[in-house]
């Protein structure tokens, strides 16, 4: 299925609230993890339904409901209950295919953004869709499948960091959403090792498989491109926004992850503009080689043309050729032309010519 717009024939005509999962089962199971704090305590567990955590809807404490597995219609729609959320809301929840956005509703505001992954060995980047959804004493963070990206800020918590401790779901928001652009330069930078690394090469060795890795990367710094400029478009709107889940305070945090946001753009459009460059250098170090090819093979051709002139004017039909009549003429020249052949053929291949 192709990265960059994801959708199939059966979901065409659906209704927008139609709470269905639209997208790639990452994880067999549904799991819920609970996180219930305030500056004094702290109370962590496995909840094996819904019906355990709906207590804390009512609680002064801050709860956080980490859901992991998004394809279970049964448990969407009853934490759609539960909760008291839109159906529309969950539906964009099993959409994992959806554009990063945020988006506020009367009682709680919805965020969603993408989580990366980058293989090295592969050099691909796959994504994992991330949901928050803020409300007043309570925030559900849905994830694809299990993963412990979130760790350090369930550390942060279990150390009673006073910060963390002492505030309410909007500086939670802010810490996971830090946690995964944190995480976005990361990758870039990976990547930008790469990339600078590919001009040595480029210079020593223009062979085809550079070619393949620059379209490679290029490929990968356009995905990054399409999933980054939404949150900074998410940032923004949540500066913007005038509601009373987020305190004034928080505002400046979320500056640090727009420059963080900005700084990520930045460097893609930076590295883009090195690997159209550096297929610039490998289309002219091709034509130059392929010059001095051409050059050789021109001075080659250039000797050879007076000789075989005379040749073919004066012929050798002379009466004194010593090889004329020897029994093995013939094979000696096959020989020959062959050895010859073969000759031109490995110093055309040590040349890089072939």
């Amino acid at each position: 299925m192709a990265r960059y717009l994801k959708s199939k024939k059966e979901h065409i005509g659906l209704s927008p609230h139609a709470i269905q999962f639209r997208g790639e089962q990452k994880s067999d199971v549904v799991l819920l993890e609970v996180i219930d704090y305030d500056s004094e305590n702290l109370d962590e567990f496995k909840a094996k339904d819904v019906s355990e955590v709906v207590k804390f809807n009512k609680t002064a404490t801050t709860t956080w409901l980490n859901i992991y597995g998004l394809h279970d219609v049964k448990i969407m729609d009853e934490i759609a209950t539960q909760f008291e959320l839109d159906s529309l809301i969950l539906a964009d929840v099993m959409n994992t295919h959806a554009r990063p956005k945020i988006q506020e509703y009367d009682n709680c505001i919805y965020i969603s953004f993408k989580m990366l992954q980058f293989d090295e060995k592969r050099n691909y980047i796959s994504s994992e869709n991330i949901v928050i959804i803020v409300k007043e004493h309570i925030l559900l963070l849905f994830q694809e499948k299990i993963g412990d990206v979130f760790d350090p800020v369930r550390e942060r918590m279990r150390k009673n960091k006073r910060r963390i401790r002492n505030s309410q779901t909007d500086y939670l928001t802010f810490a996971l959403m830090d946690i995964v652009f944190d995480n976005y330069n990361y990758i870039i930078s990976q990547i930008g090792e790469k990339i600078e690394s590919l001009e040595i090469h480029l210079l020593n060795n223009s062979h085809e498989n550079i070619l393949e890795e620059i379209n490679n990367f290029k490929k990968e710094i356009i995905y990054l491109h399409k999933s980054i400029k939404p949150c900074r478009e998410i940032v923004m709107e949540l500066l913007k926004l005038d509601s009373d889940l987020f305190e004034d305070n928080v505002s400046v945090h979320f500056e640090d992850l727009k420059n963080n946001l900005n700084q990520a753009l930045e460097s893609l459009e930076s590295y883009r503009e090195i690997l159209s460059d550096q297929l610039m250098i490998y289309h002219t170090t091709i034509s130059s080689k392929l010059n001095d090819i051409i050059k050789f093979l021109t001075v080659f051709s250039v000797i050879f043309i007076p000789l075989t002139f005379i040749a073919g004017v004066y012929g050798t039909n002379f009466d004194n050729l010593p090889e004329l009549h020897y029994e093995n003429s013939y094979f000696i020249m096959l020989g020959f032309m062959l050895v010859l052949a073969i000759s031109m053929v490995f110093y055309f291949k040590k040349k890089k010519w072939l």
